[in-house]
């Protein structure tokens, strides 16, 4: 159903029909092409997706690309440096940890349960907070009342605190820990969902699906919603970051994911002992670490720079 045709603001509608012809941004492209021309000039984005793209590509691969077992103990051979310091073998190219596991399929499959529990814990914290966010921002009345008291009440407790209890209570495990992040990172949505929705529902378009006979409810998933999927993406990407970094934190704090697991914050956790002596056991997990995070956030940089254009004249 085409009901965009008074629409005038194309940072909110990609693509619109008038008289059988596409819109264009005043640049003599869609904007989705003028977005896309935008994207291939961005550095950010690109460095971002390829960081990205790479990850991914180890995550998806562990199996093959590992050079060993990440859960095999080799007592003999264990705290041996990277090989390319004295002491070190080219068999374990980045050294094993202090039960002789190779340190290098360590994070490799590290990769898997952090894209994993990123992408987890935003998707449902998205699916929580857009809801929500829609549902009080459309309808408003005792329904915004009740969400922003809810919003209120998740502000005024510590999300780390709360996680790390919950995490205690429920216990440890990859699904637990998705759905506890995920649960406790909504607010973000909500309120941009909320405050976009404010706007649009007095837009035109929204008053021509009115007229139209659509329901209240098909308004606001038909027509509000998809117009609001470049803000949600860009949160999205944010919110991966923010994930990521919650599950290391539990992960080193003993209250996120279960040894003998490979995660990078659990692998900064068993190598803090030994970080003055054999400091690779900390630098080379938090370096992982830190390239994926700064991907994640020049990723959701790129996407809220090529997906806003300029408001016509």
């Amino acid at each position: 159903m085409m009901t965009t045709d008074t629409v005038k603001n194309p940072r909110f509608v990609a693509e619109s029909q008038t008289d059988g012809e596409q819109v264009d941004t005043g640049l003599g492209l869609s904007p989705a092409k003028a977005a896309l021309k935008r994207a291939r000039g961005h550095t950010g984005l690109k460095i971002g997706f390829g960081i990205i793209l790479l990850m991914v590509f180890l995550a998806l691969f562990a199996p093959w690309l590992a050079p060993h077992d990440p859960y095999v103990q080799n007592l003999p051979m264990r705290l041996l440096p990277p090989a390319w310091v004295d002491g070190g073998e080219w068999r374990y190219l980045l050294g094993t940890d202090h039960l002789g596991r190779d340190y290098l399929s360590r994070i490799i499959y590290g990769a898997r349960i952090s894209l994993a529990i990123g992408i987890g814990a935003a998707t449902v914290g998205a699916i929580i907070g857009v809801t929500l966010g829609l549902l009080a921002g459309y309808f408003g009345g005792w329904l915004d009342q009740a969400v922003n008291f809810l919003v209120t009440c998740q502000l005024a407790i510590p999300s780390l605190l709360l996680i790390m209890a919950l995490v205690f209570v429920i216990g440890q495990s990859i699904t637990v820990v998705i759905f506890v992040i995920g649960a406790t990172h909504w607010v973000f949505y909500l309120v941009v969902t909320r405050s976009a929705t404010l706007r649009l529902r007095e837009m035109d378009f929204v008053a021509a699906a009115r007229s139209m006979g659509c329901s209240r409810f098909q308004v606001a998933v038909r027509e509000v919603l998809p117009n609001l999927s470049n803000q949600i993406m860009v949160i999205f990407t944010l919110e991966v970051a923010i994930a990521i970094l919650s599950e290391a934190t539990l992960s080193f704090l003993g209250l996120g994911i279960p040894s003998p697991m490979p995660s990078w914050g659990l692998m900064i956790a068993e190598g803090k002992t030994s970080m003055f002596f054999q400091p690779w056991l900390v630098v080379l997990p938090g370096l992982a670490l830190f390239m994926l995070v700064i991907a994640v956030n020049l990723l959701g940089d790129g996407v809220r720079d090529v997906t806003v254009t300029d408001r016509r004249s």
